[in-house]
């Protein structure tokens, strides 16, 4: 996805977990859409700071949708993403693609993969890889309008 692009629905997903969402259900709210994969150990690395921001800036609209790809055939297993989500205190809507077609609609090849879109739904930044999370950070606050912490 190009920046500035409008963000896809959620075709061919296999099942919601902790709630359905569809891209009109978004409409208004600041969105960071989290991909990831259950046998990612970086994915796993990133999940605390997804949590944090959740619950931290839900006051100022931030919508965490996540999305998780299977890596390989094991990873289709629900129970086990299921078990997953729990120990990971998951608690906003996950989206299971096995089938991998909401992640070819965001044209996404990496896991994790942070999207992060404006109320308008438009891309604003774009981050794969964990290491990149305070990029993603920098450029929330600037859509949410609030002061980057010191």
């Amino acid at each position: 996805m190009r920046l500035r692009e409008e963000m896809p629905d959620f075709p061919g997903i296999t099942e919601w977990i902790n709630g359905q969402v569809t891209k009109a259900d978004l409409v208004g709210s600041p969105v960071l859409v989290h991909i990831w994969s259950v046998s990612c150990y970086m994915c796993k690395e990133s999940m605390p700071s997804m949590n944090e921001w959740r619950d931290q800036y839900a006051a100022n609209g931030l919508k965490v949708i996540g999305i998780h790809i299977p890596q390989s055939e094991k990873d289709t297993h629900i129970e086990m993403i299921k078990k997953a989500i729990a120990e990971q205190h998951l608690t906003h809507p996950i989206a299971i693609d096995n089938d991998r077609e909401t992640v070819d609609a965001f044209q996404n090849e990496y896991v994790p993969a942070f999207y992060l879109f404006d109320e308008a739904l438009q891309l604003r930044h774009f981050q794969a890889g964990e290491k990149g999370l305070q990029l993603v950070k920098k450029r929330l606050f600037r859509i949410l309008g609030i002061e980057e912490e010191s």
